[in-house]
């Protein structure tokens, strides 16, 4: 797809960062100097190479070069500790880390525990431009990749606190990204601000990936201000923004307090959760948005489903939309019998776009995809007549902070690493500003004395910031149900009374 891009429009510009400009033809040979080095170390076809740092040029570069070495990229994401990188890269075996910018002040490698960092670390350096013969072998290698071998391992929050890496391959990550830009209407046009992580299966794929296969102009953003995204849009020309409803509440309110041009906005992108339609209605009447989108995506099912041009806004605030193209979608119950239409139950979906199952866990794969390919999603939705899919809850205890999920298992598990603690049961709370919020309520050790400050800092330290919970409550007990389980619902109950 590069190579195509770049043959026929060598001058489009596919990248803006400031001053920065790449166009096609720079970011082909870019890829082809990161492939030529990841060669020369020893990166074979299916090796995986993990890569970290801010949204950047430099970013995709690289991830261009993973792929045209023939290497399954593994994201990490900026935010992520030690701990949690260390994880990932040694669940997937990656012998190479690439690191470029981290946030201000931040090395991930300085982060890594002892003997975690992988045998090969690059960081930003001057790329050495490949001879004519090792150039050959470069596009050899790239030229080899074939549309089933695997592309991406993106880390997934699990409900048993580790997480999972999910397996997609080339023909799914271009299939699925191709018809959500077909649907979103991305073209060349467009001036596309990628706030999602790259490492986010989101920012990736509906960002990155989507701006090259479409030639827009991907504006990559390192750190998130409400301030600097409305200047960007208004200097910047944006015409295409993606987020959870809570960024398009800030830009509303910014609009209130000063008189941006917003003029260039055309269509907004919301990704699985209730849009109020009264925020739609004052998009449209006070940015002139041609469209607002809702989507249901998972990392598992790459996209699911989408709301389309000319649906009312009734259905675009209470619904993701019909299932794309090559996916269709059930509701069951409990016992796997469908539900009639306006019935809830589980969502289950099946087509090209379900992943190829999570790395090195045939177990946990078969857990989530039946013998007949359905991918049981562990939500909860209503299809009505029309085929919309409404997502009403969540089967699993997973809840969402800016747009990130989060496990609560896995916070647990990262908490009590800390050293004090006895027990921890971390919940979601409705929040004003996040969505969803984390609650932990902890037991201290025996003879040990939790301070909820110290235990916060602790947690900013060593978790990505979206896991950190907002709030921490030290417990004598946990309740605890018939079977001898933490009770989340009368936990969820003290909160709401809280």
């Amino acid at each position: 797809m590069l190579r195509d891009q770049a043959d026929r429009h060598p001058d489009a510009v596919v990248i803006v960062d400031g001053d920065t400009r790449v166009t096609m033809a720079e970011l082909r040979a870019g890829a082809a100097r990161v492939a030529h080095e990841l060669i020369e170390l020893g990166v074979r076809p299916g090796d995986r190479v993990a890569l970290w740092g801010v949204n950047d040029p430099y970013w995709v570069t690289h991830a261009f070069g993973v792929w045209d070495a023939g290497a399954v990229i593994v994201p990490l994401s900026s935010r992520a500790k030690g701990l949690e990188a260390a994880a990932m890269i040694e669940k997937t075996g990656a012998e190479v880390l690439v690191t470029g910018e981290g946030p201000p002040g931040v090395v991930l490698a300085d982060l890594l525990p002892p003997g975690a960092a992988p045998r090969h670390i690059l960081s930003p350096r001057l790329l050495v431009e490949p001879s004519g013969v090792e150039m050959e072998g470069v596009e050899e290698r790239a030229l080899a990749v074939r549309p089933d071998d695997l592309c991406e391992i993106m880390s997934t929050s699990g409900t048993t606190g580790t997480p999972k890496g999910v397996m997609l391959d080339h023909a799914q990550v271009l299939r699925g990204y191709w018809d959500w830009s077909e649907i979103v209407t991305l073209d060349e046009h467009d001036r596309y601000p990628v706030i999602a992580p790259f490492s986010h299966g989101f920012g990736l794929n509906a960002g990155m990936i989507a701006c090259v296969l479409r030639r827009a102009t991907m504006m990559p953003i390192r750190v998130f201000t409400p301030d600097a995204l409305m200047s960007l849009i208004s200097a910047g020309r944006v015409s295409i923004l993606a987020g959870p409803p809570t960024l398009f509440h800030r830009l509303l309110d910014e609009l209130d307090r000063a008189d941006w041009d917003v003029s260039s906005l055309r269509v907004a992108i919301c990704g699985a959760a209730a849009v109020p339609a009264a925020l739609i209605t004052r998009l449209v009447e006070r940015v002139g948005l041609e469209r607002m989108i809702n989507a249901y995506g998972l990392m598992e099912g790459t996209v699911v489903s989408m709301t389309r041009a000319g649906d009312p806004i009734e259905v675009i605030a209470a619904t993701t939309g019909r299932a794309v193209p090559g996916i269709e979608v059930r509701i069951v119950d409990d016992d796997g019998k469908e539900v009639a239409a306006g019935e809830r139950g589980e969502i289950l979906q099946r087509g090209y776009g379900v992943m190829r199952g999570y790395w090195d866990e045939p177990g946990k794969t078969a857990e989530v995809v039946d013998r007949d390919g359905w991918l049981h999603t562990g939500d909860i939705g209503v299809l009505d007549p029309a085929g919309n899919l409404a997502i009403v809850d969540r089967k699993k205890e997973l809840y969402i902070v800016n747009g990130f999920n989060v496990s609560p298992a896995e916070v647990e598990s990262l908490l009590l690493r800390e050293g004090s603690l006895a027990q921890a049961a971390v919940i979601g709370v409705p929040d004003p500003v996040s969505g969803e919020a984390g609650w932990a309520y902890v037991v201290p050790r025996a003879g040990m004395t939790v301070d909820p400050g110290t235990l916060l800092t602790w947690a900013k330290d060593n978790m990505s910031n979206y896991k950190v919970p907002k709030r921490v409550i030290v417990v004598e007990a946990l309740p605890a149900n018939a079977n001898g389980k933490i009770d989340k619902m009368a936990l969820r109950a003290r909160a709401s009374a809280s």
